[in-house]
């Protein structure tokens, strides 16, 4: 079983699309800046069924324990990608949970 951290932005409407990359260019880096980090996916949304809400890009970071979590969060490199996003958010969701198969 893996923790999974499930990341969901919607982007200001004022925000250019290079504002959006540099936004997407800093969580992809945190990976390799936070080693607690077991796994790292990213996308943006494609879905036909409008369902969205305005959000455009899910960011999901697995963990293998809670402690790893615990490091993640408060690491500097996170408060710095923090910094980055946070003129471009409008709204973020997140949800983490144990994988069950």
């Amino acid at each position: 079983m893996l923790l999974r951290h499930a990341v969901l932005f919607k982007f200001k409407d004022s925000s250019s699309p290079a504002d959006v990359k540099q936004v997407e260019d800093a969580f992809r880096a945190l990976p390799k800046q936070i080693k607690e980090i077991k796994s790292f996916e990213w996308g943006t949304n494609n879905s036909p069924e409008n369902l969205n809400q305005g959000f455009t890009h899910l960011f999901f970071v697995s963990f293998a324990a809670e402690k790893d979590r615990e490091v993640y969060l408060p690491h500097s490199a996170h408060k710095a990608f923090v910094e980055v996003l946070k003129p471009h958010l409008d709204k973020v969701l997140v949800l983490d949970y144990w994988s069950k198969k």
